[in-house]
């Protein structure tokens, strides 16, 4: 069973995505491998017409704690998809699904994996999304004496450096799962008009919270050749940054942190694991091996 999850192009890489082979290697010791008959659709916002396509050679598909969103549409769900949870109740909405479905986002598992460490060193860190990332915001935050989270980093990096903080004010969705799940309060921040917002309220929805985010100027996009660091921009460089580290200090301070309750994000771990179990109690039962020829 190969694990299907998206892998940006040129070896970039991203944390939420990254959280699929750390996460299921783990917990799914022995199942996933390279035999592309069967996927396994784990964590991201993977429901959409392209699955198909990127799960082309699979007859059967186990849906994991993945969301719905991006691309145009989604696909017909037919026999060929075993859907254990989805991410969240307007993910099930918008297949047509059973509301049972809807449990949360399958990183929230995490919890069974890493403990929270009582040692902080950030009051404020900020974690960007992925195509923002850059050290723009890394001199923004060090400006302000915050602690600034790469989600381009090592998994194991951005897990820890989220535990080592008390606030932490995420951009990247992921980080604001991990922190939750981790009982680390977030705040969520759009800095660009691309963020999805139909992720955000679809996982916030699955525990118990609002999605109201706070509005911020962006640093610099590594995507636009005006923005890219030269000796002519480095005036203008410098000035984004002085500009968009005292709008971030008083973001974090004006904002109220969110975490959802104690009792329901461990009510949804227990689901989730309860649906692992059934997946691999599928696996067990011979439910995604091959025919024989």
């Amino acid at each position: 069973m190969k694990l299907c999850y998206y892998k940006l192009p040129n070896g970039a890489q991203n944390f939420g995505d990254n959280l699929n082979p750390w996460l299921w290697e783990k917990l799914l010791p022995g199942v996933l491998d390279d035999d592309p008959t069967t996927a396994f659709v784990g964590i991201g916002t993977l429901f959409n017409n392209t699955l198909p396509d990127r799960t082309r050679h699979a007859r059967k598909r186990a849906v994991f704690g993945t969301g719905v969103g991006y691309a145009k549409g989604v696909p017909a769900v037919d026999d060929s998809y075993k859907i254990y949870c989805l991410r969240g109740p307007l993910s099930t909405k918008a297949l047509g699904l059973a509301d049972e479905l809807a449990v949360t986002d399958g990183a929230v598992l995490l919890r069974r994996l890493v403990k929270p460490g009582d040692r902080k060193r950030y009051k404020f860190a900020f974690m960007p999304h992925y195509e923002l990332a850059g050290e723009g915001w890394k001199s923004v935050c060090e400006a302000i004496g915050f602690g600034h989270i790469d989600p381009r980093w090592t998994t194991e990096a951005v897990i820890t450096a989220i535990g080592q903080t008390e606030v932490v004010l995420a951009e990247a969705m992921h980080g604001a799962i991990v922190a939750d799940a981790l009982r680390v309060p977030w705040v969520p921040v759009v800095t660009s008009p691309t963020i999805l917002s139909f992720k955000w309220q679809d996982w916030c929805a699955s525990v118990g919270v609002e999605y109201q985010p706070v509005q911020t100027q962006r640093v610099f996009d590594p995507r636009k050749k005006t923005d890219l660091l030269t000796p002519v921009s480095t005036v203008r460089h410098w000035l984004r940054v002085k500009s968009a580290a005292s709008r971030l200090k008083q973001l974090a301070l004006r904002s109220r942190p969110i975490l959802s309750t104690d009792n329901l994000i461990e009510q949804r771990t227990v689901q989730l694991e309860e649906r692992l179990q059934q997946f691999k109690d599928d696996v067990a039962a011979g439910y995604f091996t091959s025919p024989q020829t």
